[in-house]
């Protein structure tokens, strides 16, 4: 696997070559290492490449600067996933151009397929602060994990409050992912790494320049479901998310501002052309969660191992299915206090079991 990844990082590191590119390679020689023994001739066939980067090519694998790469990778406690690679995302592994490979800091989980990305402005209001750090809790609690660029303002806060949820974040840097940008976020970048993940397209010691961001952006779209749009300009870069987001076939949800505010343009546009208007998080889970419950539907389970219940959690896990119930069915079917029954149905969620929808509703975990 060693040697796999050495020609994987020699191909994203030949000058000329993206991700586009490596994707028509791949899908002529199959792999990296096929790509550097290719003939010249054959090379020049794959549309889009021309003499100069087949030569780049056939020079061959930089070897000292892979070996640099990978050692400095290492130094961070990073790895690399690759577009073949299992745990790759399969949203993000759908788009038209996903990246060849993924620097990572921290861990992709199975259920980061269930998320939502929020961005916005990084001039923000108190009520942009407010209202997205209570999405970020809230989606947390129902088990959605949270995407955003780590940029000053809405993004910053958008991670925190999936953290304060005690969900899961993750940030996709337009810098290396051994760069903190800002630099002020230090203390939320080594948070997101301990519940979460750090990805950058972008090598090791990458500077986060101008134009590394708006194709981060469509990394940010491809990972999630839907991108939801808070406090945007109607020059904001948010607003290459949202189209990103539109050709990716994502959802996009805009959250209204004051009429004539410059930080509610974009996002008030974005309403007026068709996005889901934001008033609050059940306005978000009540378009994904029946996404989500069709996409599971069609994919195998694995059965998981159920831990040790006390009596009362048995009756109302068991007592739960794949339809959500609202939870004065669940008090009536089981004749316990509601107090009672709200108090198990908090330990099931938090050891996994059990899933909340809007309006108090439960169900087993997909």
């Amino acid at each position: 696997m060693a040697e796999d990844i050495f020609y994987w990082l020699a191909l994203s590191l030949v000058p000329g070559v993206g991700s586009i590119l490596i994707k028509r390679l791949l899908d002529r020689f199959q792999t990296p290492e096929a790509v550097f023994r290719a003939p010249m001739k054959e090379l020049l066939n794959i549309e889009g490449l021309g003499v100069k980067v087949a030569g780049e090519i056939q020079r061959g694998p930089l070897e000292k600067v892979v070996r640099r790469e990978l050692s400095l990778l290492k130094e961070v406690g990073g790895k690399i996933i690759t577009l073949k690679d299992d745990d790759y995302p399969k949203r993000l592994k759908d788009i038209y151009d996903p990246p060849a490979l993924l620097y990572v800091r921290g861990a992709l989980r199975s259920e980061d397929e269930l998320a939502i990305a929020i961005v916005g402005s990084r001039k923000t209001s108190p009520y942009g602060r407010w209202f997205t750090e209570k999405i970020g809790q809230d989606l947390a609690r129902h088990g959605v994990t949270v995407v955003s660029g780590m940029a000053r303002g809405i993004d910053s806060v958008a991670h925190k409050g999936s953290l304060q949820g005690g969900g899961r974040t993750i940030a996709v840097l337009g810098c290396g992912v051994d760069v903190i940008y800002p630099s002020e976020n230090r203390n939320l970048f080594y948070q997101i790494i301990d519940q979460g993940a750090i990805l950058s397209e972008f090598p090791i010691g990458s500077p986060p320049e101008g134009g590394h961001f708006p194709r981060r952006n469509r990394i940010i779209s491809g990972l999630s479901i839907g991108v939801v749009i808070v406090q945007a300009s109607a020059e904001s870069g948010s607003l290459i998310t949202a189209g990103y987001a539109l050709e990716q076939g994502r959802e996009v949800f805009a959250v209204p501002g004051n009429v004539g505010a410059e930080g509610s343009r974009g996002t008030n546009r974005l309403i007026k052309e068709g996005a889901k208007l934001v008033e609050s998080t059940e306005d978000i889970l009540e378009e994904i969660l029946p996404q989500w419950k069709r996409e599971k539907e069609t994919t195998p389970t694995i059965e998981t191992p159920i831990p040790d219940l006390s009596g009362e959690e048995k009756v109302l896990y068991h007592l739960l299915g794949d339809t959500p119930l609202h939870i004065d069915a669940i008090i009536r079917e089981t004749q316990l206090d509601p107090g009672r029954v709200s108090s198990l149905l908090l330990n099931l969620e938090l050891k996994g079991l059990i899933c909340q929808w809007p309006g108090k509703c439960f169900s087993k975990k997909m």
